[in-house]
């Protein structure tokens, strides 16, 4: 098995946003934004954030994004990891997650966000078992009112 992980530039947008929906389809409630993703909004996260696309054996199976938050520019929020259905069980979100750690203590970015679906919690002990904590104080940024509130995890990278 090949693997690369390659920083995602806007000329990815279309793709991401195909690996998003693809990801979200049959995994992620109806109602979540993801199965919405349009290459817009992905364009303009890219140029705001930045993002990783994973290729297995040269063919995209998964992606994640990141965004500073507007109100702390050293603290990156975390957003549409996924990995399509064909890859799954491989571990592959386990090397996504790595390149953007990697990515942000080069970028000395002092903490990483993320959100979890209240109907995924899951997950908590996947994220849990890169560093990240459950931070109840704080509140997801792009919460959809119309859903549960999310549950927010953070990683220190500095002290």
């Amino acid at each position: 098995m090949d693997l690369l992980i390659r920083e995602a530039t806007v000329d990815d947008a279309e793709l991401i946003a195909e690996l998003t929906r693809g990801s979200w389809a049959n995994k992620v409630a109806p109602s979540s934004s993801g199965h919405r993703e349009e290459p817009k909004r992905v364009a303009e996260d890219l140029q705001r954030g930045g993002g990783f696309v994973l290729l297995r054996d040269d063919v995209p199976a998964g992606s994640v994004r990141w965004l500073p938050l507007d109100t702390e520019l050293d603290v990156w929020e975390i957003l549409r990891m996924g990995i399509l259905p064909d890859y799954r069980g491989e571990r592959l979100s386990q090397h996504l997650m790595e390149a953007l750690i990697h990515r942000a203590l080069a970028a000395d970015i002092g903490e990483l966000r993320l959100a979890v679906r209240s109907d995924q919690e899951q997950l908590l002990d996947v994220y849990a078992a890169f560093g990240f904590e459950i931070a109840p104080e704080l509140e997801y940024t792009r919460a959809n009112p119309m859903e549960p509130s999310p549950i927010v995890m953070r990683r220190w990278l500095r002290n």
